[in-house]
């Protein structure tokens, strides 16, 4: 499908230059960043280039967007006033739980046709045990 009209230059042909709305290059970049679409497919169904959508996709990553406005009070109660209000807030976060403690076994089930085998190994020697199950495996 051909929308470019011609422009007749004598013997030659030339087409003229499309221009794409901001609305449409935004609706081609949105579709694009959909989960499980190729730009390539977005591309092939909008009738533009791959990579004029993957231009579109970058520029539009690179551009910085406004942000929202937020309801800043001019002076919290108590607080004393500041020439400039700050959009920082200090939060205490909760001290983290502890982390669970690495095994200190990797355990695994082999079964092999009507054998099964449990492997118990000691963490510390894992890659011994990657050798090791690799030449079972083969």
């Amino acid at each position: 499908m051909n929308t470019i009209s011609p422009q007749h230059t004598g013997d030659r042909r030339r087409r003229r230059r499309r221009l794409h709305s901001d609305e449409f290059k935004a609706n081609a970049v949105a579709l694009a960043a959909q989960p499980g679409m190729s730009m390539a497919a977005v591309a092939m169904s909008l009738g533009i280039n791959a990579n004029l959508l993957r231009r579109w996709v970058r520029d539009a990553e690179i551009q910085p967007r406004r942000p929202e406005p937020i309801d800043v009070p001019k002076a919290l109660p108590g607080a004393t006033s500041s020439p400039a209000v700050s959009g920082f807030v200090p939060v205490q976060l909760p001290a983290p739980a502890e982390a669970p403690a690495p095994a200190s076994d990797i355990r695994m089930e082999v079964r092999r046709g009507a054998v099964n085998v449990v492997v118990t190994w000691p963490a510390a020697l894992a890659s011994e045990c990657g050798g090791w199950l690799r030449d079972l495996l083969r």
